[in-house]
Protein backbone atom coordinates (compact mmCIF):
# COMPACT_ATOMS: atom_id res chain seq x y z
CA UNK A 1 0.00 0.00 0.00
CA UNK A 2 1.44 3.22 -0.83
CA UNK A 3 1.78 6.51 1.95
CA UNK A 4 -0.93 8.19 -0.46
CA UNK A 5 -3.36 4.96 0.26
CA UNK A 6 -2.49 5.00 4.06
CA UNK A 7 -3.03 8.53 4.68
CA UNK A 8 -6.42 8.60 2.71
CA UNK A 9 -7.46 5.51 4.80
CA UNK A 10 -6.34 7.42 8.12
CA UNK A 11 -8.35 10.28 7.45
CA UNK A 12 -11.41 8.43 5.92
CA UNK A 13 -15.09 8.44 8.27
CA UNK A 14 -14.07 5.40 9.16
CA UNK A 15 -11.15 6.59 11.10
CA UNK A 16 -12.46 9.53 12.17
CA UNK A 17 -15.45 8.13 13.89
CA UNK A 18 -12.68 5.53 15.81
CA UNK A 19 -10.95 8.73 16.85
CA UNK A 20 -13.96 10.67 18.20
CA UNK A 21 -15.54 7.73 19.99
CA UNK A 22 -12.29 6.92 20.87
CA UNK A 23 -12.35 10.86 22.77
CA UNK A 24 -15.51 10.08 24.00
CA UNK A 25 -14.56 6.42 25.69
CA UNK A 26 -11.59 7.81 27.59
CA UNK A 27 -12.91 11.26 28.58
CA UNK A 28 -15.02 10.03 32.12
CA UNK A 29 -11.85 7.97 33.16
CA UNK A 30 -9.42 9.89 34.52
CA UNK A 31 -12.51 11.74 35.86
CA UNK A 32 -13.21 9.91 38.77
CA UNK A 33 -9.26 8.65 39.24
CA UNK A 34 -7.49 12.38 39.36
CA UNK A 35 -10.01 15.09 39.05
CA UNK A 36 -11.71 13.50 42.10
CA UNK A 37 -8.91 12.55 43.77
CA UNK A 38 -7.51 16.44 43.22
CA UNK A 39 -10.71 17.87 44.28
CA UNK A 40 -11.33 15.56 47.53
CA UNK A 41 -7.90 16.44 48.36
CA UNK A 42 -9.05 20.49 48.07
CA UNK A 43 -11.91 19.99 50.14
CA UNK A 44 -9.49 18.36 52.79
CA UNK A 45 -11.13 14.46 52.49
CA UNK A 46 -8.88 12.23 54.49
CA UNK A 47 -6.24 10.68 52.83
CA UNK A 48 -7.60 7.02 54.04
CA UNK A 49 -11.12 7.79 52.28
CA UNK A 50 -9.69 9.45 48.83
CA UNK A 51 -7.64 6.04 48.70
CA UNK A 52 -10.63 4.43 49.00
CA UNK A 53 -12.13 6.03 46.06
CA UNK A 54 -10.59 4.21 43.91
CA UNK A 55 -12.87 1.44 44.18
CA UNK A 56 -15.70 3.57 42.28
CA UNK A 57 -13.57 2.31 39.22
CA UNK A 58 -14.83 -1.29 39.68
CA UNK A 59 -17.50 -1.52 37.11
CA UNK A 60 -14.76 -1.43 34.83
CA UNK A 61 -13.70 -4.32 35.79
CA UNK A 62 -16.92 -6.49 36.10
CA UNK A 63 -18.63 -4.65 32.88
CA UNK A 64 -18.87 -8.08 30.87
CA UNK A 65 -21.65 -8.82 33.76
CA UNK A 66 -23.97 -6.62 32.62
CA UNK A 67 -22.58 -6.55 28.43
CA UNK A 68 -25.37 -8.61 27.32
CA UNK A 69 -27.64 -6.54 27.75
CA UNK A 70 -26.51 -4.64 24.80
CA UNK A 71 -26.47 -7.52 22.32
CA UNK A 72 -30.32 -8.82 23.64
CA UNK A 73 -31.88 -5.52 23.31
CA UNK A 74 -32.86 -3.02 20.81
CA UNK A 75 -33.93 0.92 22.00
CA UNK A 76 -36.64 2.16 20.26
CA UNK A 77 -34.41 5.07 18.25
CA UNK A 78 -31.35 4.84 16.07
CA UNK A 79 -30.64 1.15 15.94
CA UNK A 80 -29.10 -1.72 18.75
CA UNK A 81 -25.35 -0.07 18.67
CA UNK A 82 -25.75 4.10 18.08
CA UNK A 83 -29.08 3.96 20.48
CA UNK A 84 -27.17 2.16 23.72
CA UNK A 85 -24.32 4.46 22.68
CA UNK A 86 -26.39 7.70 22.72
CA UNK A 87 -28.16 6.63 26.01
CA UNK A 88 -24.85 6.02 27.93
CA UNK A 89 -23.41 9.60 26.30
CA UNK A 90 -26.40 11.36 27.48
CA UNK A 91 -26.12 9.92 30.97
CA UNK A 92 -22.61 10.22 31.38
CA UNK A 93 -23.23 14.31 30.46
CA UNK A 94 -25.75 14.69 32.85
CA UNK A 95 -23.74 12.90 36.10
CA UNK A 96 -20.35 14.55 35.16
CA UNK A 97 -22.20 18.21 35.44
CA UNK A 98 -23.80 16.49 38.61
CA UNK A 99 -20.93 15.33 40.61
CA UNK A 100 -19.22 19.04 40.82
CA UNK A 101 -22.88 19.93 42.97
CA UNK A 102 -22.26 17.56 45.83
CA UNK A 103 -20.30 18.57 48.80
CA UNK A 104 -17.89 15.86 49.80
CA UNK A 105 -16.23 17.82 52.67
CA UNK A 106 -20.00 17.56 54.38
CA UNK A 107 -21.41 14.21 52.65
CA UNK A 108 -19.49 11.95 51.11
CA UNK A 109 -21.56 9.49 50.13
CA UNK A 110 -23.58 11.60 47.37
CA UNK A 111 -20.14 12.06 45.75
CA UNK A 112 -19.37 8.22 45.90
CA UNK A 113 -22.53 7.60 44.16
CA UNK A 114 -22.30 9.71 41.40
CA UNK A 115 -19.09 9.11 40.62
CA UNK A 116 -20.04 5.21 40.79
CA UNK A 117 -22.56 6.29 38.31
CA UNK A 118 -20.22 7.96 35.92
CA UNK A 119 -17.97 4.69 36.04
CA UNK A 120 -20.81 2.70 35.34
CA UNK A 121 -22.02 4.79 32.41
CA UNK A 122 -18.77 5.19 31.24
CA UNK A 123 -17.48 1.68 31.30
CA UNK A 124 -21.04 0.61 29.53
CA UNK A 125 -20.42 3.07 26.60
CA UNK A 126 -16.91 1.53 26.14
CA UNK A 127 -19.10 -1.99 25.70
CA UNK A 128 -20.83 -0.18 22.79
CA UNK A 129 -17.88 1.80 21.38
CA UNK A 130 -15.83 -1.45 21.55
CA UNK A 131 -18.85 -3.82 20.12
CA UNK A 132 -19.51 -0.72 17.25
CA UNK A 133 -15.90 -0.50 16.33
CA UNK A 134 -16.20 -4.19 15.37
CA UNK A 135 -18.98 -4.29 13.60
CA UNK A 136 -18.38 -1.15 11.88
CA UNK A 137 -14.72 -1.71 10.67
CA UNK A 138 -14.19 -5.04 8.42
CA UNK A 139 -11.37 -7.31 9.41
CA UNK A 140 -8.18 -5.82 7.73
CA UNK A 141 -9.40 -2.29 9.52
CA UNK A 142 -9.35 -3.35 12.92
CA UNK A 143 -5.92 -2.18 12.97
CA UNK A 144 -6.05 1.31 11.94
CA UNK A 145 -9.10 1.61 13.68
CA UNK A 146 -7.90 0.69 17.14
CA UNK A 147 -4.87 2.67 16.83
CA UNK A 148 -6.99 5.38 16.30
CA UNK A 149 -9.18 4.85 19.20
CA UNK A 150 -6.56 4.66 21.33
CA UNK A 151 -5.40 8.70 19.64
CA UNK A 152 -8.88 9.88 20.90
CA UNK A 153 -8.24 7.88 23.88
CA UNK A 154 -5.11 9.10 25.14
CA UNK A 155 -6.07 12.97 24.24
CA UNK A 156 -9.12 12.77 26.46
CA UNK A 157 -7.39 11.50 29.11
CA UNK A 158 -5.23 14.60 29.19
CA UNK A 159 -8.09 16.98 29.29
CA UNK A 160 -9.69 14.98 32.24
CA UNK A 161 -6.62 14.69 34.01
CA UNK A 162 -3.88 17.38 33.51
CA UNK A 163 -6.75 20.10 31.70
CA UNK A 164 -8.76 19.83 35.20
CA UNK A 165 -5.94 20.41 37.47
CA UNK A 166 -5.18 23.27 35.24
CA UNK A 167 -8.98 24.71 35.05
CA UNK A 168 -9.53 23.80 39.20
CA UNK A 169 -6.43 26.64 39.67
CA UNK A 170 -8.25 29.00 38.08
CA UNK A 171 -12.28 28.20 39.39
CA UNK A 172 -14.26 26.16 41.39
CA UNK A 173 -14.27 22.72 40.67
CA UNK A 174 -18.15 22.54 39.96
CA UNK A 175 -17.43 25.17 36.91
CA UNK A 176 -14.42 22.37 36.29
CA UNK A 177 -17.35 19.43 36.31
CA UNK A 178 -19.86 21.08 33.89
CA UNK A 179 -16.52 22.24 31.30
CA UNK A 180 -15.79 18.65 31.28
CA UNK A 181 -19.44 17.10 30.79
CA UNK A 182 -19.31 19.73 27.52
CA UNK A 183 -16.62 17.72 25.87
CA UNK A 184 -19.05 14.51 25.45
CA UNK A 185 -20.67 16.35 22.87
CA UNK A 186 -18.33 15.86 20.14
CA UNK A 187 -19.19 11.95 20.99
CA UNK A 188 -22.97 12.63 20.91
CA UNK A 189 -22.17 14.34 17.71
CA UNK A 190 -20.07 11.35 16.38
CA UNK A 191 -23.49 8.93 17.02
CA UNK A 192 -25.60 10.76 14.89
CA UNK A 193 -23.33 10.79 12.19
CA UNK A 194 -21.90 7.28 12.62
CA UNK A 195 -24.07 4.80 10.47
CA UNK A 196 -25.26 1.43 12.33
CA UNK A 197 -23.19 -1.67 11.90
CA UNK A 198 -24.73 -3.98 9.74
CA UNK A 199 -24.68 -7.42 10.80
CA UNK A 200 -25.95 -10.13 9.24
CA UNK A 201 -25.78 -12.37 11.76
CA UNK A 202 -28.71 -12.10 13.88
CA UNK A 203 -28.84 -11.44 17.76
CA UNK A 204 -29.88 -13.38 20.69
CA UNK A 205 -34.00 -13.85 20.87
CA UNK A 206 -34.22 -16.02 24.56
CA UNK A 207 -32.27 -15.23 27.90
CA UNK A 208 -29.73 -18.78 26.90
CA UNK A 209 -28.75 -17.05 23.50
CA UNK A 210 -27.83 -13.79 25.23
CA UNK A 211 -26.02 -15.03 28.42
CA UNK A 212 -24.89 -18.51 28.09
CA UNK A 213 -24.26 -19.10 24.68
CA UNK A 214 -21.41 -16.17 24.31
CA UNK A 215 -19.28 -17.87 26.71
CA UNK A 216 -20.48 -20.91 25.52
CA UNK A 217 -19.51 -20.10 21.54
CA UNK A 218 -16.22 -18.77 22.70
CA UNK A 219 -15.13 -21.49 25.30
CA UNK A 220 -16.38 -24.26 22.89
CA UNK A 221 -13.55 -22.83 20.08
CA UNK A 222 -10.56 -24.92 19.19
CA UNK A 223 -7.58 -22.97 20.92
CA UNK A 224 -10.22 -20.95 23.51
CA UNK A 225 -7.93 -21.14 26.17
CA UNK A 226 -4.62 -20.31 24.37
CA UNK A 227 -6.36 -17.48 23.63
CA UNK A 228 -7.32 -16.52 26.78
CA UNK A 229 -4.35 -17.09 28.70
CA UNK A 230 -2.50 -14.91 25.89
CA UNK A 231 -4.77 -11.86 26.29
CA UNK A 232 -4.08 -12.40 30.15
CA UNK A 233 0.01 -12.47 29.53
CA UNK A 234 0.74 -10.99 26.50
CA UNK A 235 1.31 -7.26 28.55
CA UNK A 236 1.42 -8.61 31.72
CA UNK A 237 6.04 -7.87 32.02
CA UNK A 238 4.88 -4.43 30.06
CA UNK A 239 2.32 -3.75 33.02
CA UNK A 240 4.14 -5.02 36.20
CA UNK A 241 7.12 -2.88 34.89
CA UNK A 242 4.91 0.13 34.55
CA UNK A 243 3.86 -0.11 37.79
CA UNK A 244 6.27 0.58 39.56
CA UNK A 245 8.28 3.25 37.56
CA UNK A 246 7.55 6.58 39.47
CA UNK A 247 9.03 5.20 42.28
CA UNK A 248 12.26 3.39 40.15
CA UNK A 249 12.70 7.51 38.88
CA UNK A 250 12.52 8.81 42.16
CA UNK A 251 14.48 6.14 43.81
CA UNK A 252 17.16 6.64 41.22
CA UNK A 253 17.61 10.61 41.88
CA UNK A 254 15.61 12.02 39.18
CA UNK A 255 13.72 15.36 40.22
CA UNK A 256 9.65 15.27 40.10
CA UNK A 257 9.75 18.18 37.51
CA UNK A 258 11.98 15.80 35.07
CA UNK A 259 9.87 12.54 35.50
CA UNK A 260 6.71 14.91 35.13
CA UNK A 261 8.12 16.85 32.08
CA UNK A 262 9.18 13.17 30.30
CA UNK A 263 6.84 10.56 31.19
CA UNK A 264 3.68 12.90 30.85
CA UNK A 265 4.81 15.17 27.91
CA UNK A 266 6.99 13.07 26.03
CA UNK A 267 5.46 9.68 27.18
CA UNK A 268 2.02 10.68 25.45
CA UNK A 269 3.23 12.32 22.10
CA UNK A 270 5.62 8.56 22.19
CA UNK A 271 2.55 6.61 22.94
CA UNK A 272 0.47 8.81 20.12
CA UNK A 273 3.53 7.79 17.88
CA UNK A 274 3.63 4.40 18.45
CA UNK A 275 -0.66 4.27 17.99
CA UNK A 276 0.04 5.48 14.67
CA UNK A 277 3.02 3.23 13.35
CA UNK A 278 1.10 0.20 15.19
CA UNK A 279 -1.89 0.81 13.32
CA UNK A 280 0.22 1.12 9.95
CA UNK A 281 2.44 -1.87 10.57
CA UNK A 282 -0.71 -3.74 11.28
CA UNK A 283 -2.80 -2.59 8.11
CA UNK A 284 0.56 -3.52 5.85
CA UNK A 285 1.55 -6.61 7.84
CA UNK A 286 -1.82 -7.84 9.64
CA UNK A 287 -2.48 -8.35 13.24
CA UNK A 288 -0.33 -11.97 13.08
CA UNK A 289 2.76 -10.81 12.49
CA UNK A 290 2.57 -7.42 14.08
CA UNK A 291 2.00 -9.00 17.53
CA UNK A 292 5.36 -11.25 17.01
CA UNK A 293 6.51 -8.11 16.60
CA UNK A 294 5.26 -5.77 18.96
CA UNK A 295 5.51 -8.58 21.62
CA UNK A 296 9.41 -8.27 21.16
CA UNK A 297 9.76 -4.68 21.06
CA UNK A 298 8.15 -4.06 24.55
CA UNK A 299 10.28 -6.84 26.04
CA UNK A 300 13.29 -5.18 24.83
CA UNK A 301 11.75 -1.79 25.98
CA UNK A 302 11.17 -3.68 29.67
CA UNK A 303 14.66 -4.71 29.58
CA UNK A 304 15.83 -0.56 28.88
CA UNK A 305 14.33 0.19 32.99
CA UNK A 306 16.79 -2.54 34.00
CA UNK A 307 19.40 -0.94 31.71
CA UNK A 308 18.61 3.13 33.12
CA UNK A 309 19.02 0.85 36.84
CA UNK A 310 22.23 -0.19 36.24
CA UNK A 311 23.37 3.13 34.97
CA UNK A 312 22.04 5.57 37.12
CA UNK A 313 20.83 9.40 37.24
CA UNK A 314 20.87 10.21 33.28
CA UNK A 315 18.55 12.43 32.15
CA UNK A 316 19.29 11.06 28.13
CA UNK A 317 18.92 7.88 29.09
CA UNK A 318 15.53 8.19 30.68
CA UNK A 319 14.24 10.06 28.28
CA UNK A 320 15.44 7.35 25.44
CA UNK A 321 13.87 4.35 27.32
CA UNK A 322 10.64 6.36 28.18
CA UNK A 323 10.19 7.30 24.21
CA UNK A 324 11.21 3.77 23.39
CA UNK A 325 8.71 1.82 26.21
CA UNK A 326 5.85 4.47 25.42
CA UNK A 327 6.37 4.20 21.44
CA UNK A 328 6.39 -0.07 21.94
CA UNK A 329 3.61 0.09 24.27
CA UNK A 330 1.56 2.09 22.45
CA UNK A 331 2.16 -0.33 18.92
CA UNK A 332 1.36 -3.20 21.44
CA UNK A 333 -1.88 -1.75 22.76
CA UNK A 334 -2.91 -1.15 18.96
CA UNK A 335 -2.60 -4.94 17.98
CA UNK A 336 -3.93 -6.17 21.37
CA UNK A 337 -7.17 -4.30 20.78
CA UNK A 338 -7.23 -5.69 17.35
CA UNK A 339 -6.22 -9.44 17.95
CA UNK A 340 -9.04 -9.08 20.58
CA UNK A 341 -11.40 -7.67 18.55
CA UNK A 342 -11.05 -9.75 15.86
CA UNK A 343 -11.84 -13.31 17.93
CA UNK A 344 -15.54 -11.60 18.75
CA UNK A 345 -18.05 -13.73 17.05
CA UNK A 346 -20.63 -10.99 15.84
CA UNK A 347 -23.42 -11.99 17.24
CA UNK A 348 -22.39 -11.26 20.72
CA UNK A 349 -19.66 -8.43 20.06
CA UNK A 350 -20.43 -6.52 23.48
CA UNK A 351 -20.23 -9.43 25.31
CA UNK A 352 -17.55 -11.29 24.37
CA UNK A 353 -15.61 -8.49 24.23
CA UNK A 354 -15.81 -7.13 27.10
CA UNK A 355 -15.60 -10.30 28.62
CA UNK A 356 -11.70 -10.27 27.24
CA UNK A 357 -11.60 -6.26 27.82
CA UNK A 358 -11.92 -7.40 31.25
CA UNK A 359 -9.41 -10.27 31.43
CA UNK A 360 -7.28 -7.79 29.58
CA UNK A 361 -7.41 -5.48 32.85
CA UNK A 362 -6.75 -8.36 35.71
CA UNK A 363 -2.80 -7.59 35.33
CA UNK A 364 -3.00 -4.01 36.25
CA UNK A 365 -5.71 -4.53 39.09
CA UNK A 366 -4.28 -7.89 40.60
CA UNK A 367 -1.05 -9.10 39.40
CA UNK A 368 0.99 -5.41 39.64
CA UNK A 369 -0.50 -5.21 43.43
CA UNK A 370 2.73 -7.05 44.77
CA UNK A 371 5.27 -5.37 42.82
CA UNK A 372 6.25 -3.00 45.08
CA UNK A 373 7.30 -5.81 47.40
CA UNK A 374 9.25 -7.62 44.35
CA UNK A 375 11.52 -4.38 44.08
CA UNK A 376 12.47 -4.05 47.64
CA UNK A 377 13.20 -7.56 47.81
CA UNK A 378 14.98 -8.21 44.99
CA UNK A 379 16.26 -4.46 43.98
CA UNK A 380 15.63 -2.49 40.70
CA UNK A 381 17.47 -4.53 38.11
CA UNK A 382 16.73 -7.76 38.90
CA UNK A 383 13.25 -6.71 38.99
CA UNK A 384 13.31 -5.35 35.74
CA UNK A 385 14.97 -8.19 34.45
CA UNK A 386 11.97 -10.52 35.94
CA UNK A 387 9.62 -8.44 34.43
CA UNK A 388 11.23 -8.60 31.07
CA UNK A 389 11.35 -12.54 31.66
CA UNK A 390 7.69 -13.19 32.15
CA UNK A 391 7.00 -11.72 28.88
CA UNK A 392 7.79 -15.44 28.03
CA UNK A 393 5.10 -16.94 28.02
CA UNK A 394 2.84 -14.71 26.18
CA UNK A 395 5.33 -14.61 23.77
CA UNK A 396 5.44 -18.54 23.01
CA UNK A 397 1.15 -18.44 22.97
CA UNK A 398 1.67 -16.63 19.91
CA UNK A 399 2.59 -19.91 18.33
CA UNK A 400 -1.04 -21.04 19.18
CA UNK A 401 -3.07 -17.86 18.97
CA UNK A 402 -0.99 -16.29 15.60
CA UNK A 403 0.69 -18.60 13.60
CA UNK A 404 3.18 -17.16 11.28
CA UNK A 405 2.27 -20.21 9.00
CA UNK A 406 -1.43 -19.63 8.58
CA UNK A 407 -4.33 -16.93 9.23
CA UNK A 408 -5.61 -15.92 11.86
CA UNK A 409 -9.43 -17.19 12.07
CA UNK A 410 -11.69 -13.92 12.37
CA UNK A 411 -15.10 -14.57 13.19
Amino acid sequence: MSKKDLLKEIFSKKMSVCFLLGFSSGLPLLITLTALQAWLKDENVDLTQIGLITLVQLPYTWKFIWAPIFDRFQTPILGRRKGWLLISQILLMVTIALLGTTYPEKALMPTVIISILIAFFSSSQDIVIDAHRREYLDDEELGLGSSMYIYGYRIAMLISGGGALILSDHMPWKYVFIILSLFMIPGIITTFWTPEPKVTTPPPRTLRETVIDPFKEFLERSGALHILAFILLYKVGDTMASAMTTPFYLDIGFTKTQIGAITKLWGLAATLIGAFLGGSVIYKLGIKKSLWIFGVLQAVSTAGFAVLASFGNSLHLLTGVIAFENISGGMGTAAYAAYMASQTNKKFTATQYALLSSLMGIPRSLLSAPTGYMAKELGWMPFFIFCTLIAIPGMLLLFKVAPLKKEIELS
